[in-house]
């Protein structure tokens, strides 16, 4: 299974913006685009991923981002709190996954929860 592209519905697009852009670089993304009411991100020129104000904003999704290294973990993890995110669980691994789960979680401006994983 692949998905082309994720579209996050948001409350506040410039709070969205801020706390994505901050993460970007760490889960391997780029900002493509940004308007009034959207902000693509993705490589290429392709939106992977992009947040949008068309809907009514929602909370409590779980969205992880695989990443290739602990260190971009660690990156991603500090850059969101440093973003203002929620620590929802610090960098390390999560044994009851995989002995080779290494993950953060944080939860972002919308409520919700954002992960980075790096399969060690």
């Amino acid at each position: 299974m692949q998905f082309k592209h994720i579209g996050l519905p948001v409350k506040d697009i410039k709070a969205a913006e801020r706390f994505y852009d901050a993460i970007a670089s760490s889960v391997h993304l780029e900002k493509i685009d940004t308007h009034d009411d959207f902000v693509g991100y993705g490589e290429d020129g392709s939106y992977e991923f992009y947040l949008h104000t068309g809907r009514d904003a929602v909370c409590g999704l779980h969205i992880c981002f695989g990443v290739v290294t602990k260190e971009e973990v660690d990156a991603f993890h500090r850059a969101a709190v440093e973003a203002g995110a929620k620590d929802n669980g610090a960098p390390g691994i999560r044994a009851d996954y995989a002995e080779n789960y290494y993950a953060a979680f944080v939860i972002d401006p919308d409520g919700n929860n954002i992960e980075a994983v790096c399969l060690t």
